[in-house]
């Protein structure tokens, strides 16, 4: 088993999840965090720190599209390993919002560390 993002991190990206990963198995997209199922060890402390709630385990329904996603995007985005003052400033503003995904996804890169 392997925690995944949702797209409720999408315009959220708080990064809470990031300090608490013993692995550092998050990856930093332009507008939201990715977790590299290869590399989660299933120990599930990400999953309560997110702000957003968006972290779910892979055994949820309806999570194989995150999987994916999460599996795709680890691969080229860069790591990020600690949190950084990157949240955006609206991001309690877009926290709870439906269909994130195909308002404001975007593939491009984040920062990293």
């Amino acid at each position: 088993m392997t925690y995944v993002v949702t797209d409720a991190c999408i315009k959220c990206k708080y990064m809470d999840c990031v300090e608490v990963c013993p692995v550092d198995c998050f990856y930093e997209g332009e507008n939201m965090l990715v977790i590299n199922p290869s590399e989660c060890i299933d120990c599930g402390v990400c999953e309560p720190e997110c702000p957003a709630e968006a972290i779910l385990p892979d055994t949820e329904k309806d999570v194989e599209t995150w999987l994916e996603l999460n599996a795709t995007f680890s691969a080229q985005w860069p790591n990020v390993t600690r949190k950084a003052d990157q949240t955006p400033a609206d991001a309690d503003e877009h926290k709870g919002e439906a269909d994130k995904y195909d308002k404001y996804f975007s593939a491009e890169p984040g920062a990293g560390d």
